[in-house]
Formats: C-alpha cells, structure tokens, sequence
C-alpha cells in the first residue's frame, strides 16, 4: 500500500539536502532511518562526475522521504571521499558498516571495489549500483556487489564495431594510468584486435593530469585515424586540446566515462563530432515516463541535465525498487535475495540480476555537436 501511494504522490515529494558529511553514531538511525553508504572518489578531476551521479540519485532518495520513505524510514544517504585509494576504501566502508547502513550504494572504481569485496562478504551487506567497476572486479563481487550499468566490454565492444563499420584502421588509446583504466585498455585491444583494426600505440594519463600533455604528443607522433579515451572529462579535454595544438584532429571516442558536458564545457566547437558509448537512454526521451520525472526533479533542484546525473537517477530508482520489494524485512539479507531473482523494466531497461549481478546490457552510442548537444 505504502509503494502504491509513493508512485501516486511521487510528483508533488519535496526536496531535502543530504550532506556530504561523516556519519552521525549508529543510535541515531534504527527504526526511524535507512542507511545507504558511499564510498568514492568526490575529488579531482574524477569526482565531478560522481558528483553528478550523486545529485541524481539524491533526486530519487529526497522523493521517496518527501513521500513518507520506505516503510516508514527515511533514507540517508551518506558518500564518503576514498580518493580511489584501496586502503581509504576499506576505512571508509568499515565505517558505514559501523554504522549499520544496510546496503553501499554507488561505490566508485575497480581497485577500490576490489578492495572491499572481503568486508562485504564477511559482514553479509551488498553493494548495489557501482559506478565505473571494471569487469574483473564484478567478476570478483559475483553475489555480493550488484550492478545496473553495463560492463566495459560491452562499451568496448560497441565502439571497435563502429570503428570498423566507418572504415578507420590505426587506433590510439588514451587511458587512465590505474588499474581501471589498464583494464579498459586490454578490453579495448581484444575488441580492436578481433575485427582487425590496429592498436598503433596507448598512453596512460595520470589522474591529475599532469602528463596530459606528453600524452598528447605520444599519440600524435603516430598520427592514428582514431582516439579511443578511457579518461575524465577534464583530462579528454586536455588530451583532444593537446592533439589539436599538434595540428592533428583523428576521430575521438570515448567510454561513458568521458563525460561530453565537460569536453564540451572546455573545448567549445572544437569538441563537435566526439562519439560516446552511453550506458543508460537519453535523458531527454520526451514522453518516457522516467526521463519526464527526472528532468522535473532536476529542474525543481536546479542541477542540469546529463546523462552522469540521470543514471545516479535510474540507479536509485533500482535500489529503491529493491528496497520495495524488501516489503518488511528491511534487512541486507532479504536485500541480498531481492536483488538475485530480480527482473525489472524501467525507463526503457530491460534489467536482469539473475545471471550475474549486471542488470543492464544497454549501451548505445551518440555525438556531442557543437553546442554540447547529443546526437542519437
């Protein structure tokens, strides 16, 4: 009854404000709260589009407490900076166990995922909704981390195809100097390498982005008809930026990490033809249910629309769904049985967590114009 209730009056929930802040003590949250725990990267050049992730999942969370919460509890959501450090990672979690959260939601990157998988597995509590996970590390949380984006394979796979479909042969790779992005790099070479483009040099760019530029002259030294980026939106930038200052303008992909909203912020017309593989639909679908009442929440809280924030969306829309089904038992058992024979359509997802933890297989690619803009 309570859910029945929740979508009916899902338009008119208020906003509340969440901060970003340290836990308060765990007799504070008991029959009255929820806790759902983050740890991230909220820093640097990587933690904007978690950032934007978070803001559209809190669109989600302030909904449901502005309609009486699940089952009468309030959810929290509590996002704490790990730096992409394994050791911050495991503090951080340790921590929001401490405090009895009752699932982590949207954890950030693959060696910081890898780190924490033992502390699930001992204390029995799923991680639902991770962001940027490489494949090797959901291989590793196989029933204890749940996943609503697709891997990176699929992305991977989805952009070598439409390499090979244009006719471009020789290929670069730009990709983050972790073990992430080493990931995405073979995932990227053994897609290439199986329709029989060449992968004609990589190069790896620290997170800070320092040699960004050295990078740039890498790639260009080889002058290759395509860029393929594993990177952050401010470090694509300055990597496409770097290239042009060389006077070379190859054809630039990039995976859903790339955001195209920070390219473009920063690179302006110079950014038009960039092609992303994306994980979740437009958010601007005009008459998709979903996509209409996010975009209503996003105008009402003034953040803009993207696709960074419309998946931290959809992801809570997930967890929330979950949490729904939980009926009573809100406990991370029953969330734990939940999520393994979930099935679910929503916002033109067809999701599934009954194989292997990833819910989603969707990946579609667009262009970003030159006003930022996307083409399907």
């Amino acid at each position: 009854m309570q859910r029945r209730t929740f979508l009916a009056r899902a338009g008119s929930g208020a906003l509340a404000t969440v901060p970003l802040a340290a836990p308060a003590p765990s007799s504070a949250q008991s029959r009255t709260e929820l806790l759902l725990g983050q740890s991230a990267v909220l820093s640097g050049p990587l933690g904007e589009q978690v950032r934007l992730f978070n803001e559209g999942a809190r669109l989600v969370f302030d909904q449901v407490n502005g309609t009486g919460g699940v089952m009468g509890k309030r959810l929290k959501f509590v996002s704490i900076d790990d730096q992409l450090q394994p050791d911050k990672a495991q503090a951080a979690v340790r921590e929001l166990l401490r405090q009895k959260a009752v699932a982590l939601f949207g954890c950030v990157g693959t060696p910081t995922s890898t780190a924490i998988e033992p502390l699930l597995r001992e204390s029995g509590v799923p991680a639902i909704g991770g962001y940027a996970v490489g494949d090797s590390a959901r291989l590793r949380l196989r029933g204890a981390g749940y996943f609503v984006r697709a891997g990176y394979g699929r992305e991977a796979e989805a952009i070598a195809q439409h390499v090979a479909t244009v006719g471009l042969r020789r290929v670069a790779v730009a990709h983050l100097a972790n073990p992430g992005g080493e990931e995405a790099l073979t995932l990227l070479r053994q897609a290439l390498a199986a329709r029989k483009l060449e992968l004609v040099v990589s190069a790896a760019v620290t997170t800070d982005g320092l040699n960004v530029s050295e990078a740039a002259r890498k790639i260009g030294a080889l002058k290759p008809d395509a860029v393929v980026m594993f990177l952050a939106g401010p470090l694509a930038a300055g990597l496409i930026g770097g290239l042009g200052a060389l006077g070379l303008q190859p054809s630039y992909y990039g995976l859903s990490i790339v955001s195209g909203e920070q390219v473009a912020g920063k690179l302006g017309a110079r950014s038009r033809g960039l092609v992303l593989s994306q994980v979740v639909p437009s958010p601007w679908q005009p008459s998709e249910p979903a996509a209409l009442d996010y975009r209503r929440l996003a105008q009402a809280a003034k953040i803009g629309v993207g696709y960074a924030s419309f998946e931290g969306y959809l992801t809570a829309r997930v967890m929330v769904e979950a949490l729904y089904r939980c009926s009573t038992d809100l406990t991370a058992s029953r969330l734990h049985t939940v999520m393994t024979h979930m099935r679910w359509r929503h916002a033109t997802l067809d999701l599934d967590f009954t194989q292997d933890g990833t819910g989603s297989r969707f990946v579609e690619l667009v262009q970003l114009t030159e006003q930022g803009r996307y083409l399907r």
